[in-house]
Protein backbone atom coordinates (compact mmCIF):
# COMPACT_ATOMS: atom_id res chain seq x y z
CA UNK A 1 0.00 0.00 0.00
CA UNK A 2 1.36 3.43 -0.96
CA UNK A 3 2.20 5.99 1.73
CA UNK A 4 -0.64 8.28 0.60
CA UNK A 5 -3.09 5.39 0.86
CA UNK A 6 -1.84 4.52 4.34
CA UNK A 7 -2.24 8.12 5.46
CA UNK A 8 -5.76 8.21 4.01
CA UNK A 9 -6.77 5.04 5.87
CA UNK A 10 -5.32 6.27 9.17
CA UNK A 11 -7.07 9.62 8.82
CA UNK A 12 -10.37 7.90 8.17
CA UNK A 13 -9.92 5.72 11.25
CA UNK A 14 -8.88 8.52 13.59
CA UNK A 15 -11.63 10.85 12.37
CA UNK A 16 -14.26 8.73 14.17
CA UNK A 17 -12.32 8.35 17.42
CA UNK A 18 -13.52 10.82 20.08
CA UNK A 19 -10.32 10.63 22.16
CA UNK A 20 -7.31 12.87 21.58
CA UNK A 21 -5.23 10.77 19.15
CA UNK A 22 -2.65 11.86 16.58
CA UNK A 23 -0.51 10.00 14.04
CA UNK A 24 2.90 11.60 13.60
CA UNK A 25 5.31 10.87 10.77
CA UNK A 26 9.04 11.50 11.36
CA UNK A 27 10.78 14.21 9.34
CA UNK A 28 14.47 13.47 8.80
CA UNK A 29 17.39 15.69 7.84
CA UNK A 30 20.15 15.08 5.34
CA UNK A 31 22.02 13.04 7.94
CA UNK A 32 19.07 10.71 8.29
CA UNK A 33 18.31 11.75 11.87
CA UNK A 34 14.79 12.67 12.94
CA UNK A 35 14.57 16.44 13.34
CA UNK A 36 10.79 16.91 13.56
CA UNK A 37 7.40 15.22 13.26
CA UNK A 38 4.55 16.02 10.89
CA UNK A 39 0.93 15.56 11.94
CA UNK A 40 -0.39 13.12 9.33
CA UNK A 41 -3.74 12.35 10.97
CA UNK A 42 -5.70 13.35 14.05
CA UNK A 43 -9.00 12.43 15.67
CA UNK A 44 -11.93 14.49 14.44
CA UNK A 45 -13.39 15.41 17.83
CA UNK A 46 -10.21 15.48 19.89
CA UNK A 47 -9.35 19.19 19.92
CA UNK A 48 -6.09 20.34 21.46
CA UNK A 49 -5.75 23.15 24.04
CA UNK A 50 -5.91 25.71 21.21
CA UNK A 51 -9.29 24.25 20.14
CA UNK A 52 -7.68 22.96 16.90
CA UNK A 53 -8.87 19.69 15.40
CA UNK A 54 -8.03 18.29 11.97
CA UNK A 55 -6.62 21.69 10.92
CA UNK A 56 -3.32 20.49 12.44
CA UNK A 57 -2.85 17.91 9.68
CA UNK A 58 0.31 18.42 7.55
CA UNK A 59 1.79 20.87 10.07
CA UNK A 60 5.07 20.29 11.88
CA UNK A 61 4.95 19.53 15.58
CA UNK A 62 7.62 22.15 16.25
CA UNK A 63 5.37 24.79 14.68
CA UNK A 64 2.23 23.73 16.50
CA UNK A 65 3.82 23.21 19.94
CA UNK A 66 7.24 24.90 19.99
CA UNK A 67 7.67 24.42 23.75
CA UNK A 68 7.68 20.63 23.29
CA UNK A 69 10.91 20.63 21.27
CA UNK A 70 13.78 19.05 23.23
CA UNK A 71 11.62 18.38 26.28
CA UNK A 72 10.76 15.04 27.94
CA UNK A 73 7.87 14.25 25.61
CA UNK A 74 9.98 15.07 22.55
CA UNK A 75 12.66 12.70 23.80
CA UNK A 76 9.98 10.04 24.36
CA UNK A 77 8.84 10.40 20.72
CA UNK A 78 12.44 10.02 19.49
CA UNK A 79 12.95 6.96 21.69
CA UNK A 80 9.82 5.17 20.45
CA UNK A 81 10.69 6.03 16.84
CA UNK A 82 14.21 4.64 17.33
CA UNK A 83 13.45 1.46 19.29
CA UNK A 84 9.91 0.68 18.23
CA UNK A 85 9.02 0.00 21.87
CA UNK A 86 5.79 1.66 23.11
CA UNK A 87 6.14 4.08 26.00
CA UNK A 88 4.06 6.39 28.13
CA UNK A 89 4.60 9.61 30.06
CA UNK A 90 2.44 9.95 33.16
CA UNK A 91 1.19 13.33 34.35
CA UNK A 92 2.99 15.31 31.67
CA UNK A 93 2.59 19.02 32.41
CA UNK A 94 2.16 21.27 29.40
CA UNK A 95 2.61 25.02 30.00
CA UNK A 96 1.30 27.59 27.56
CA UNK A 97 2.15 31.29 27.61
CA UNK A 98 -0.40 32.57 25.10
CA UNK A 99 -3.49 34.56 26.03
CA UNK A 100 -6.79 32.75 25.50
CA UNK A 101 -5.32 29.32 26.29
CA UNK A 102 -5.38 27.43 29.59
CA UNK A 103 -2.00 28.17 31.17
CA UNK A 104 -1.23 24.80 32.76
CA UNK A 105 -2.56 21.42 31.55
CA UNK A 106 -1.83 17.89 32.74
CA UNK A 107 -1.93 14.77 30.54
CA UNK A 108 -1.14 11.08 30.43
CA UNK A 109 0.52 10.43 27.04
CA UNK A 110 0.87 6.98 25.43
CA UNK A 111 2.98 6.45 22.28
CA UNK A 112 3.13 3.43 19.89
CA UNK A 113 4.98 3.04 16.61
CA UNK A 114 2.35 2.21 13.95
CA UNK A 115 2.69 2.00 10.14
CA UNK A 116 5.94 3.93 10.02
CA UNK A 117 4.75 6.67 12.35
CA UNK A 118 3.83 7.33 15.98
CA UNK A 119 0.28 6.87 17.27
CA UNK A 120 -0.04 9.27 20.21
CA UNK A 121 -2.93 9.24 22.68
CA UNK A 122 -3.44 12.19 25.03
CA UNK A 123 -5.65 11.78 28.11
CA UNK A 124 -6.32 15.03 29.90
CA UNK A 125 -6.11 14.84 33.70
CA UNK A 126 -6.28 18.36 35.13
CA UNK A 127 -9.86 19.15 34.19
CA UNK A 128 -11.11 15.68 35.11
CA UNK A 129 -9.48 15.91 38.51
CA UNK A 130 -10.88 19.39 39.11
CA UNK A 131 -14.37 18.21 38.23
CA UNK A 132 -13.99 15.13 40.41
CA UNK A 133 -12.88 17.19 43.39
CA UNK A 134 -15.81 19.58 43.08
CA UNK A 135 -18.24 16.76 42.45
CA UNK A 136 -17.13 14.94 45.60
CA UNK A 137 -17.61 18.16 47.52
CA UNK A 138 -21.19 18.60 46.37
CA UNK A 139 -22.45 15.05 46.00
CA UNK A 140 -21.47 14.03 42.46
CA UNK A 141 -24.63 14.81 40.51
CA UNK A 142 -23.38 16.65 37.47
CA UNK A 143 -20.96 19.15 36.02
CA UNK A 144 -21.00 21.70 33.21
CA UNK A 145 -18.33 23.63 31.36
CA UNK A 146 -18.70 27.01 29.64
CA UNK A 147 -16.00 28.15 27.18
CA UNK A 148 -15.71 31.94 27.44
CA UNK A 149 -13.84 32.14 24.13
CA UNK A 150 -16.17 30.12 21.89
CA UNK A 151 -19.38 30.20 23.95
CA UNK A 152 -19.63 26.39 23.82
CA UNK A 153 -21.42 24.61 26.70
CA UNK A 154 -20.58 21.05 27.80
CA UNK A 155 -22.70 18.91 30.12
CA UNK A 156 -22.12 15.65 31.93
CA UNK A 157 -24.85 12.97 31.78
CA UNK A 158 -25.94 13.96 35.28
CA UNK A 159 -26.83 17.45 34.11
CA UNK A 160 -29.31 16.07 31.60
CA UNK A 161 -30.93 14.03 34.36
CA UNK A 162 -31.02 17.02 36.67
CA UNK A 163 -32.71 19.25 34.06
CA UNK A 164 -34.86 16.37 32.73
CA UNK A 165 -33.59 17.05 29.23
CA UNK A 166 -33.11 14.72 26.24
CA UNK A 167 -29.40 14.33 25.49
CA UNK A 168 -30.10 14.54 21.77
CA UNK A 169 -31.08 18.19 22.29
CA UNK A 170 -27.69 19.07 23.76
CA UNK A 171 -27.07 21.34 26.76
CA UNK A 172 -29.26 24.31 27.55
CA UNK A 173 -27.77 27.61 26.43
CA UNK A 174 -27.03 30.37 28.95
CA UNK A 175 -30.23 32.20 28.00
CA UNK A 176 -32.35 29.07 28.44
CA UNK A 177 -30.81 28.36 31.82
CA UNK A 178 -31.47 31.94 32.94
CA UNK A 179 -35.10 31.66 31.79
CA UNK A 180 -35.56 28.53 33.92
CA UNK A 181 -34.40 30.35 37.07
CA UNK A 182 -37.10 31.95 39.22
CA UNK A 183 -37.22 35.73 38.89
CA UNK A 184 -36.69 36.17 42.63
CA UNK A 185 -33.29 34.44 42.38
CA UNK A 186 -31.89 36.32 39.35
CA UNK A 187 -29.86 38.58 41.63
CA UNK A 188 -27.97 35.48 42.83
CA UNK A 189 -26.86 34.74 39.28
CA UNK A 190 -25.49 38.28 38.97
CA UNK A 191 -23.76 37.89 42.33
CA UNK A 192 -22.17 34.65 41.10
CA UNK A 193 -20.80 36.36 37.96
CA UNK A 194 -19.41 39.22 40.01
CA UNK A 195 -17.75 36.76 42.41
CA UNK A 196 -16.16 34.85 39.53
CA UNK A 197 -15.03 38.13 38.00
CA UNK A 198 -13.13 38.86 41.22
CA UNK A 199 -11.24 35.57 40.84
CA UNK A 200 -12.97 33.73 43.70
CA UNK A 201 -15.10 30.57 43.39
CA UNK A 202 -18.87 31.07 43.59
CA UNK A 203 -21.26 28.95 45.67
CA UNK A 204 -24.97 29.75 45.39
CA UNK A 205 -28.28 27.90 45.77
CA UNK A 206 -30.99 29.03 43.35
CA UNK A 207 -34.42 27.77 42.31
CA UNK A 208 -35.18 26.53 38.80
CA UNK A 209 -38.52 25.64 37.27
CA UNK A 210 -37.94 22.25 35.62
CA UNK A 211 -40.89 20.45 34.11
CA UNK A 212 -43.77 20.91 36.50
CA UNK A 213 -41.68 21.34 39.65
CA UNK A 214 -39.29 23.79 41.25
CA UNK A 215 -35.84 22.45 42.11
CA UNK A 216 -33.28 23.95 44.46
CA UNK A 217 -29.88 23.66 42.77
CA UNK A 218 -26.61 24.32 44.53
CA UNK A 219 -24.05 25.55 41.97
CA UNK A 220 -20.34 25.64 42.76
CA UNK A 221 -18.35 27.27 39.96
CA UNK A 222 -14.85 28.53 39.32
CA UNK A 223 -12.83 29.92 36.43
CA UNK A 224 -9.79 28.59 34.58
CA UNK A 225 -7.35 31.23 33.37
CA UNK A 226 -4.76 31.54 30.64
CA UNK A 227 -1.11 32.50 31.05
CA UNK A 228 -2.04 36.19 31.39
CA UNK A 229 -4.59 35.46 34.10
CA UNK A 230 -7.59 36.04 31.81
CA UNK A 231 -10.51 33.63 32.38
CA UNK A 232 -11.08 31.24 29.46
CA UNK A 233 -13.46 28.67 30.97
CA UNK A 234 -16.02 28.35 33.74
CA UNK A 235 -16.42 24.93 35.36
CA UNK A 236 -19.46 24.28 37.52
CA UNK A 237 -20.66 21.37 39.63
CA UNK A 238 -24.39 21.23 40.35
CA UNK A 239 -26.28 19.41 43.11
CA UNK A 240 -30.02 19.00 43.53
CA UNK A 241 -30.66 19.99 47.16
CA UNK A 242 -34.44 20.23 46.94
CA UNK A 243 -35.01 17.58 49.61
CA UNK A 244 -32.62 19.32 51.97
CA UNK A 245 -34.28 22.68 51.39
CA UNK A 246 -37.74 21.24 52.02
CA UNK A 247 -36.66 19.79 55.35
CA UNK A 248 -34.67 22.71 56.66
CA UNK A 249 -35.69 24.74 59.68
CA UNK A 250 -36.77 28.37 59.57
CA UNK A 251 -33.47 29.39 61.19
CA UNK A 252 -31.48 27.70 58.43
CA UNK A 253 -33.55 29.46 55.78
CA UNK A 254 -33.05 32.82 57.46
CA UNK A 255 -29.28 32.22 57.59
CA UNK A 256 -29.20 31.51 53.85
CA UNK A 257 -31.37 34.52 53.10
CA UNK A 258 -28.88 36.71 54.93
CA UNK A 259 -26.01 35.08 53.00
CA UNK A 260 -27.84 35.67 49.71
CA UNK A 261 -28.46 39.30 50.56
CA UNK A 262 -24.79 39.71 51.44
CA UNK A 263 -23.75 38.24 48.07
CA UNK A 264 -26.22 40.50 46.26
CA UNK A 265 -24.87 43.49 48.15
CA UNK A 266 -21.31 42.52 47.23
CA UNK A 267 -22.31 42.29 43.56
CA UNK A 268 -23.98 45.68 43.79
CA UNK A 269 -20.89 47.09 45.46
CA UNK A 270 -18.67 45.87 42.60
CA UNK A 271 -21.05 47.22 39.96
CA UNK A 272 -21.30 50.59 41.68
CA UNK A 273 -17.52 50.78 42.08
CA UNK A 274 -17.04 49.95 38.38
CA UNK A 275 -19.61 52.59 37.46
CA UNK A 276 -17.84 55.17 39.59
CA UNK A 277 -14.49 54.36 38.02
CA UNK A 278 -15.92 54.67 34.50
CA UNK A 279 -17.60 57.98 35.29
CA UNK A 280 -14.77 59.63 37.23
CA UNK A 281 -11.46 57.81 37.04
CA UNK A 282 -9.08 59.15 39.67
CA UNK A 283 -5.82 60.43 38.12
CA UNK A 284 -2.68 58.86 39.54
CA UNK A 285 -0.67 62.06 39.21
CA UNK A 286 -1.61 65.64 40.21
CA UNK A 287 -3.45 67.68 37.58
CA UNK A 288 -1.58 70.73 36.25
CA UNK A 289 -4.23 73.39 35.63
CA UNK A 290 -3.81 77.14 35.03
CA UNK A 291 -2.43 78.63 38.23
CA UNK A 292 -3.03 75.56 40.39
CA UNK A 293 -1.81 72.01 40.88
CA UNK A 294 -4.62 69.66 41.95
CA UNK A 295 -4.39 66.31 43.74
CA UNK A 296 -7.56 64.18 43.62
CA UNK A 297 -8.29 61.22 45.93
CA UNK A 298 -11.27 58.90 46.22
CA UNK A 299 -11.51 56.07 48.74
CA UNK A 300 -14.56 53.85 49.45
CA UNK A 301 -15.51 53.19 53.07
CA UNK A 302 -13.81 50.27 54.84
CA UNK A 303 -16.79 48.86 56.73
CA UNK A 304 -19.58 48.84 54.16
CA UNK A 305 -20.18 46.78 51.02
CA UNK A 306 -22.03 49.61 49.25
CA UNK A 307 -20.38 52.49 47.41
CA UNK A 308 -21.48 56.05 48.05
CA UNK A 309 -22.31 58.89 45.68
CA UNK A 310 -19.22 61.07 46.19
CA UNK A 311 -17.95 62.86 43.06
CA UNK A 312 -15.48 65.50 41.94
CA UNK A 313 -14.67 67.63 38.91
CA UNK A 314 -11.51 69.62 38.19
CA UNK A 315 -10.81 71.14 34.78
CA UNK A 316 -9.87 74.34 32.97
CA UNK A 317 -12.61 76.47 31.40
CA UNK A 318 -12.59 78.01 27.94
CA UNK A 319 -11.86 81.49 29.36
CA UNK A 320 -8.70 80.32 31.18
CA UNK A 321 -10.23 79.93 34.62
CA UNK A 322 -10.35 76.66 36.60
CA UNK A 323 -13.40 74.79 37.88
CA UNK A 324 -13.07 72.91 41.19
CA UNK A 325 -16.01 70.95 42.61
CA UNK A 326 -16.92 68.08 44.92
CA UNK A 327 -20.31 66.67 45.86
CA UNK A 328 -22.06 63.85 47.66
CA UNK A 329 -25.38 62.21 46.72
CA UNK A 330 -27.35 60.91 49.70
CA UNK A 331 -27.45 57.13 50.10
CA UNK A 332 -25.27 54.27 48.93
CA UNK A 333 -25.16 51.62 46.23
CA UNK A 334 -26.21 51.73 42.59
CA UNK A 335 -28.83 54.42 43.26
CA UNK A 336 -26.25 56.80 44.69
CA UNK A 337 -23.72 56.00 41.93
CA UNK A 338 -26.40 56.59 39.30
CA UNK A 339 -27.34 59.93 40.90
CA UNK A 340 -23.68 60.93 41.03
CA UNK A 341 -23.39 60.25 37.30
CA UNK A 342 -26.42 62.46 36.52
CA UNK A 343 -25.08 65.39 38.55
CA UNK A 344 -21.48 65.22 37.33
CA UNK A 345 -22.35 64.88 33.64
CA UNK A 346 -25.00 67.59 33.91
CA UNK A 347 -22.39 69.92 35.42
CA UNK A 348 -19.94 69.14 32.60
CA UNK A 349 -22.68 69.80 30.02
CA UNK A 350 -23.55 73.20 31.49
CA UNK A 351 -19.89 74.16 31.65
CA UNK A 352 -19.49 73.26 27.97
CA UNK A 353 -22.17 75.80 26.94
CA UNK A 354 -20.60 78.61 28.95
CA UNK A 355 -22.43 78.47 32.29
CA UNK A 356 -19.61 79.21 34.72
CA UNK A 357 -21.25 81.06 37.62
CA UNK A 358 -21.16 78.84 40.76
CA UNK A 359 -24.55 80.03 42.02
CA UNK A 360 -26.24 79.44 38.66
CA UNK A 361 -24.67 75.99 38.39
CA UNK A 362 -25.95 75.06 41.85
CA UNK A 363 -29.44 76.35 41.00
CA UNK A 364 -29.50 74.10 37.95
CA UNK A 365 -28.22 71.11 39.95
CA UNK A 366 -30.86 71.80 42.59
CA UNK A 367 -33.69 71.72 40.04
CA UNK A 368 -32.26 68.53 38.53
CA UNK A 369 -32.18 66.86 41.97
CA UNK A 370 -35.83 67.81 42.42
CA UNK A 371 -36.77 66.12 39.14
CA UNK A 372 -34.70 63.03 39.98
CA UNK A 373 -35.96 62.97 43.59
CA UNK A 374 -32.43 63.07 44.94
CA UNK A 375 -30.85 64.97 47.78
CA UNK A 376 -27.19 65.89 47.61
CA UNK A 377 -24.58 68.37 48.74
CA UNK A 378 -21.99 70.15 46.63
CA UNK A 379 -19.42 72.92 46.60
CA UNK A 380 -18.37 74.61 43.35
CA UNK A 381 -15.51 77.05 42.92
CA UNK A 382 -14.16 78.94 39.90
CA UNK A 383 -10.57 80.17 40.24
CA UNK A 384 -9.17 82.99 38.09
CA UNK A 385 -5.34 82.61 37.91
CA UNK A 386 -5.01 86.20 36.64
CA UNK A 387 -6.75 87.98 39.51
CA UNK A 388 -6.32 85.05 41.94
CA UNK A 389 -10.00 85.40 42.85
CA UNK A 390 -11.88 82.26 43.90
CA UNK A 391 -15.63 82.56 43.34
CA UNK A 392 -17.32 79.74 45.19
CA UNK A 393 -20.72 78.66 46.48
CA UNK A 394 -22.07 75.67 48.31
CA UNK A 395 -25.29 73.68 48.72
CA UNK A 396 -25.47 72.11 52.17
CA UNK A 397 -21.79 71.19 51.93
CA UNK A 398 -18.87 71.86 54.25
CA UNK A 399 -16.82 74.95 53.38
CA UNK A 400 -13.38 74.46 51.76
CA UNK A 401 -10.36 74.58 54.06
CA UNK A 402 -7.71 77.23 53.29
CA UNK A 403 -4.12 77.06 54.56
CA UNK A 404 -1.62 79.93 54.29
CA UNK A 405 1.76 80.57 55.93
CA UNK A 406 1.39 77.88 58.58
CA UNK A 407 -2.25 78.58 59.47
CA UNK A 408 -5.39 76.78 58.31
CA UNK A 409 -9.11 77.33 58.78
CA UNK A 410 -12.44 76.79 57.09
CA UNK A 411 -13.45 79.62 54.76
CA UNK A 412 -16.46 81.75 55.82
CA UNK A 413 -19.69 79.83 55.16
CA UNK A 414 -22.10 81.36 52.62
CA UNK A 415 -25.84 80.57 52.51
CA UNK A 416 -26.82 77.53 50.45
CA UNK A 417 -29.44 74.86 51.09
CA UNK A 418 -29.18 71.17 50.34
CA UNK A 419 -29.69 70.21 46.67
CA UNK A 420 -33.18 68.79 46.09
CA UNK A 421 -34.70 70.39 49.20
CA UNK A 422 -36.43 73.36 47.53
CA UNK A 423 -36.66 74.26 43.84
CA UNK A 424 -36.52 77.96 44.72
CA UNK A 425 -33.26 77.87 46.69
CA UNK A 426 -30.71 80.65 46.12
CA UNK A 427 -26.97 80.34 46.60
CA UNK A 428 -24.60 83.01 47.90
CA UNK A 429 -21.18 83.42 46.24
CA UNK A 430 -18.02 84.23 48.21
CA UNK A 431 -15.01 85.77 46.43
CA UNK A 432 -11.79 85.50 48.46
CA UNK A 433 -8.41 86.16 46.87
CA UNK A 434 -5.72 83.51 47.10
CA UNK A 435 -1.95 83.94 47.16
CA UNK A 436 0.94 81.86 45.87
CA UNK A 437 1.58 78.86 48.10
CA UNK A 438 -1.98 78.65 49.44
CA UNK A 439 -3.50 75.21 49.90
CA UNK A 440 -7.23 74.85 49.26
CA UNK A 441 -8.97 71.60 50.25
CA UNK A 442 -12.43 70.61 49.02
CA UNK A 443 -13.70 67.39 50.63
CA UNK A 444 -16.70 65.18 51.37
CA UNK A 445 -17.76 64.36 54.91
CA UNK A 446 -16.08 60.93 54.99
CA UNK A 447 -12.78 62.77 55.58
CA UNK A 448 -13.73 64.27 58.93
CA UNK A 449 -16.84 62.50 60.26
CA UNK A 450 -16.50 59.36 62.41
CA UNK A 451 -19.16 57.39 64.28
CA UNK A 452 -16.57 56.47 66.87
CA UNK A 453 -13.37 58.15 68.02
CA UNK A 454 -12.23 61.77 68.14
CA UNK A 455 -13.14 64.40 65.48
CA UNK A 456 -10.81 64.39 62.48
CA UNK A 457 -11.13 68.02 61.37
CA UNK A 458 -8.56 69.45 63.85
CA UNK A 459 -5.96 66.91 62.69
CA UNK A 460 -6.59 67.71 59.01
CA UNK A 461 -6.28 71.47 59.74
CA UNK A 462 -2.95 70.89 61.53
CA UNK A 463 -1.61 68.87 58.58
CA UNK A 464 -2.75 71.53 56.10
CA UNK A 465 -1.15 74.28 58.15
CA UNK A 466 2.15 72.41 58.36
CA UNK A 467 2.20 71.68 54.61
CA UNK A 468 1.50 75.33 53.73
CA UNK A 469 4.66 76.48 55.51
CA UNK A 470 6.86 73.44 54.84
CA UNK A 471 6.34 71.50 51.62
CA UNK A 472 8.22 68.57 53.16
CA UNK A 473 5.06 67.96 55.23
CA UNK A 474 3.03 67.48 52.04
CA UNK A 475 3.76 63.74 52.04
CA UNK A 476 2.13 63.23 55.44
CA UNK A 477 -0.87 65.31 54.33
CA UNK A 478 -1.26 63.31 51.10
CA UNK A 479 -1.07 60.02 53.04
CA UNK A 480 -3.77 61.18 55.43
CA UNK A 481 -6.07 62.27 52.60
CA UNK A 482 -5.61 58.86 50.96
CA UNK A 483 -6.64 56.96 54.10
CA UNK A 484 -10.18 55.47 53.87
CA UNK A 485 -12.88 56.25 56.43
CA UNK A 486 -14.40 53.30 58.33
CA UNK A 487 -17.97 54.42 57.70
CA UNK A 488 -18.28 56.57 54.57
CA UNK A 489 -16.68 57.20 51.20
CA UNK A 490 -14.17 60.01 50.99
CA UNK A 491 -13.42 62.31 48.06
CA UNK A 492 -10.82 65.08 48.37
CA UNK A 493 -9.54 67.74 46.00
CA UNK A 494 -6.38 69.54 47.15
CA UNK A 495 -5.39 72.61 45.10
CA UNK A 496 -1.91 74.11 45.48
CA UNK A 497 -1.83 77.72 44.23
CA UNK A 498 1.14 78.57 42.03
Amino acid sequence: MADDEVAHVVREMLSVIPAGCSWLLPVTGEDGRVRDFRVAATSGRGHDIHRRGTSRIDHLLSELYPSLVGGPLWQLYLGVESTGEPAELREFRYDEKKAGVVAHSLFDVTVHRVLGGLLVWWQRLDEDRRRLQRTEQLGSLGWSEYDLITGAVGWSPGMYELFERDRELGPLGRGEQAAAMLDEDRSLAEAAWQTLDSGAPSDITARFRIGGTVKHLRILSDTVGDADGNPVKINAVVQDVTAREDSRTAIDRLRDQLHSREMTALAEHRLAAQLQHLIQPVPREPLSLPGVRVRVNYRPAENTVQVGGDWYHADHLTDGRVLLAVGDVAGHGLGAANGMAHLRFALIAWLSIGLHDPAELLRNLNRLCGRLRLTATAVIGVYDPGSRELAWARAGHAAPLLARDGKAAATPLPEGRLLGADDGSRYEVCRPRLTAGDLLLLYTDGLVERRHGPPQLPRILDLLAAASSDRAAMTELATSLDRPSPDDDTCTLLAEVA
